[in-house]
């Protein structure tokens, strides 16, 4: 017997066992025990019990704080749009979305989603969480012309100091990496999260080269160290003279051949800056090269280094068996260059006055119908 049938046939007996007579009342208790299985204390406790049993009676407990369905919904959208992060995240991209938001937000209700804390938001985005499985083919080819000259990365790097870089190459490639396609060189700042993204067609060197000559010129900071992994697009003798032969030279390194958590900054944003907006499709149309770098250079870099939020690892300490890591707050790429010392100051009110020239909503929806366009290309 269902719960909701014992609770309508309690209801059916309440009434009758109340005004029923002292030996009516023993076999109306006998029939309600044997019919629900119930011990005849409890059976005896439900009867009498002041509480209402019916469906639409009042909860117990206090209210709800954020029952307003308009709490859900802005939630909801501001997630869809900043490409379902995590809900401690999403708790640090609220204040930098919430302003630009396009409906009209009760002052009370401003006040709830700045409040609300990464659990609540957990707990009222479960039902819409959604999961993803999908993996890619790996490109990389050894180069092994310059190893000897490249040394390997031993965490020497200065990484609270913006200009540390870690560069990958992300092969558009679909389920076959059969002749050519397009690649997106992909770098990361270390210190800061600040990301470039260029297109590239194929793995040719000069290609490569261009790429990352471009990208330099687009970071609000100079470069002083650059790794990369083993690929042959990498470890060439366009890139080692270009970065050695300069008057202040860049350090140069290269992971453990292998070893892809040597390289772990840049592989993470491979997944949460390419491939969860761009996917696994085969990009085998030259055109297509054209278009990601206009989309790169444009909404892309604006939308991810001043209103993606990332937390970065602080601590991490072994405890018996388990690994205890521990988080800084999430913060954007632009919040963390305006916290550095290493940054002057002309730079920080530059990106300062573009970040308030900016409206985060309208950057997505130039970067969704871009990427509908890119994709669309690849279907035709």
């Amino acid at each position: 017997m269902s719960p909701h049938a014992k609770k309508e046939y309690l209801e059916k007996i309440r009434d009758r066992y109340k005004h029923a007579s002292k030996k009516e009342k023993r076999l109306i208790l006998d029939e309600f025990c044997k019919v629900c299985n119930y011990n005849r204390k409890y059976a005896i406790r439900l009867i009498n019990s002041k509480f209402p049993t019916n469906k639409n009676a009042a909860k117990r407990g206090r209210k709800k704080h954020y029952a307003d369905p308009m709490i859900k919904k802005i939630l909801g959208d501001i997630w869809v749009a900043t490409n379902l992060p995590c809900s401690k995240r999403l708790k640090a991209i609220l204040p930098l979305w919430l302003p630009h938001y396009d409906h009209d937000v009760p002052d009370y209700t401003y006040l709830q989603l700045l409040s609300i804390s990464p659990a609540s938001i957990d707990r009222l985005m479960k039902p819409d969480r959604d999961k993803f499985s999908r993996r890619g083919l790996s490109t990389t080819k050894p180069g092994s012309l310059l190893k000897k000259k490249i040394p390997i990365k031993t965490n020497q790097w200065d990484e609270t100091q913006p200009g540390f870089v870690e560069v990958d190459g992300v092969a558009h490639c679909g389920a076959s990496t059969a002749g050519m396609f397009a690649y997106t060189i992909n770098c990361v700042d270390i210190a800061t999260s600040w990301t470039e993204q260029r297109a590239v067609w194929g793995k040719g060197e000069r290609g490569v080269l261009h790429s990352i000559e471009d990208i330099e010129n687009s970071l609000p900071f100079e470069i002083q160290g650059f790794d990369c992994d083993n690929g042959s697009e990498f470890i060439n003798w366009h890139l080692y003279r270009y970065f050695v032969n300069r008057e202040k030279p860049v350090k140069f390194t290269r992971s453990r051949p292998y070893r892809k958590n040597d390289n772990a900054h840049v592989e993470g944003k491979n997944w949460t800056h390419i491939r969860q907006y761009l996917g696994y499709e085969r990009f085998d149309k030259i055109e297509i090269v054209q278009q990601l770098n206009e989309l790169y250079t444009s909404e892309w870099r604006l939308y991810f280094n001043f209103f993606i939020p990332s937390a970065k690892l602080v601590e991490k300490e072994r405890i018996g068996s388990r690994v205890v890591k521990k988080y800084d707050y999430p913060k954007t790429p632009f919040q963390r260059i305006q916290d550095s010392p290493y940054i002057d100051q002309e730079t920080k009110a530059l990106l300062k006055k573009q970040f308030d020239e900016l409206n985060p909503f309208e950057l997505q929806k130039k970067l969704a119908s871009k990427i509908k366009k890119i994709l669309r290309n690849v279907e035709r």
